[in-house]
């Protein structure tokens, strides 16, 4: 089941745009590793959650999985084939705004390669750009 809020004030909302670098979330503070995303967009509900599979079917249990990301956002479509006007579609997806420098998974309680094996899991599957970053020493 992909991930969507309880309850929304608004059915629909209108899809803005997206400035400026991420100001909060932008440090690995959960986990040992994370992964930052370099560019600003929209990730998926259903796409968060094959990230979710594909990382937790490679730690099996030796770690722990952090998502930083939760979908809030409704995102409408048309149907198919449908002409032009009589307003505006009906909510299709829930998408996470994400800014550039948000980390957006945290793996704790593997070593470094290991966490770096799956975070490019992950990354391989994310529409955007992202590194991998490391917890600062003293935070």
């Amino acid at each position: 089941m992909a991930l969507m809020p309880k309850r929304v004030k608004h059915r629909k909302e209108q899809r803005r745009r997206i400035k400026g670098n991420a100001t909060r979330g932008n440090r690995v503070s959960l986990g040992d590793f994370g992964l930052q995303v370099l560019q600003g967009g929209y990730i998926r509900a259903n796409t968060i959650e094959a990230c979710r599979i594909a990382a937790t079917q490679y730690i099996r249990g030796d770690g722990k999985l952090y998502i930083r990301i939760f979908p809030s956002k409704p995102m409408t479509a048309r149907p198919l084939e449908t002409r032009m006007g009589k307003g505006k579609g009906e909510p299709a997806f829930w998408v996470a705004v994400v800014k550039p420098g948000a980390v957006l998974f945290e793996i704790a309680g593997v070593p470094a390669d290991a966490a770096r094996e799956c975070l490019a899991r992950i990354a391989y599957k994310l529409p955007l750009p992202v590194r991998m970053v490391a917890r600062l020493p003293g935070e």
